[in-house]
């Protein structure tokens, strides 16, 4: 029996089990730091597969489709951080200023690429300039996201300069060399990821959810859930879902007044209108070293559940259309 398109999948499921676990259960003290350093080799793990993975000759032969890259370009790193700024005397006094830096920090992220390009694939778009765009939003993110939180984010932190060179370091460290290191290595690796390609499925997710477990062990540990009460997380959720809105009606009329083809069309708005948990969460550690994530990080886990549902409602409509009317 095929699962609803209404209920997560089974990933997302085992994020709200961490939540909840680390409701019950957070981890804290001696025990909190050596998961903490688990977690750190993790990421790194995570982002050399992610090196490993990409491959070169795919991202050339989407390079040559510029127009279109600019277009998801701009509305990952410009429409959707103007919309977050432009909406803040809205979003601020509904949900308090933490969960407002949350709103604003997932604006700042760059797109998915696994969930990207399917959707495209499903949905009979542009799969390579799609893998292409996906794959170098995520590669130059992990510069412009520290970028932008520096500027837009790090000044309203009184606790903590995410602008330090500290963050910087780390970022490099966890992030862009295990990435190199993984370009390096793709020939002798590859067939070895795509052979156990599930092995590498838990190293992507396991990193994910245990940095969802430390975040909210120590946002459990400060009093979260005394800060969100369950209005406050309807009202996420709809800031969440017309947030989505806005920014996919921009894209679907400004790509089609542009005049892209249909494919391209939807490539934009599934690579433009999504942002990535599985880059998000470990670079959220890693940017907010010291700092309380839980509510940070609570408006992106809200918003990456949306767009899957979303985006897998409307691929599976574009599907169904006839390709020979498109551009008529």
């Amino acid at each position: 029996m095929a699962r609803p398109r209404f209920l997560p999948d089974n990933f997302s499921l085992m994020i709200i089990g961490m939540v909840v676990l680390a409701s019950l259960a957070p981890i804290h003290g001696h025990a909190a730091s050596i998961f903490g350093q688990l977690t750190n080799f993790a990421i790194a793990l995570l982002f050399f597969l992610h090196g490993a993975k990409l491959s070169r000759q795919a991202v050339m032969d989407g390079l040559t489709h510029w127009r279109l890259h600019l277009c998801i370009f701009t509305a990952t790193f410009v429409m959707f951080p103007i919309l977050g700024l432009l909406l803040k005397p809205v979003i601020e006094p509904l949900l308090g200023h933490e969960l407002y830096l949350g709103i604003l920090y997932l604006a700042l992220l760059p797109s998915t690429v696994q969930s990207s390009i399917a959707f495209t694939s499903i949905a009979k778009g542009n799969v390579p300039a799609a893998l292409c765009s996906a794959s170098a939003s995520n590669i130059f993110g992990m510069f412009i996201t520290p970028f932008l939180v520096s500027i837009f984010i790090s000044q309203s932190l009184s606790q903590h300069d995410t602008g330090s060179s500290s963050a910087v370091l780390n970022i490099v460290s966890l992030l862009l060399v295990p990435f190199i290191l993984g370009q390096i290595c793709r020939s002798k690796l590859f067939p070895v990821i795509k052979k156990h390609g599930s092995m590498v499925k838990v190293v992507d997710q396991g990193s994910i959810l245990m940095v969802v477990y430390a975040a909210f062990s120590e946002a459990v540990i400060e009093g979260i859930w005394h800060q969100v009460s369950v209005g406050t997380l309807l009202t996420l959720f709809i800031v969440c879902a017309v947030l989505l809105a806005i920014v996919m009606l921009l894209i679907h009329y400004s790509s089609r007044a542009l005049g892209f083809k249909k494919k391209d069309q939807i490539a934009i708005l599934f690579c433009g209108s999504k942002k990535t948990l599985a880059s998000g969460v470990p670079m959220a550690k890693i940017i907010f070293a010291g700092q309380p994530i839980g509510l940070i990080l609570l408006p992106l886990m809200l918003f990456h559940q949306i767009q899957l549902i979303v985006c897998g409602i409307l691929a599976s409509r574009f599907a169904q259309r006839d390709e020979s009317l498109d551009d008529q």
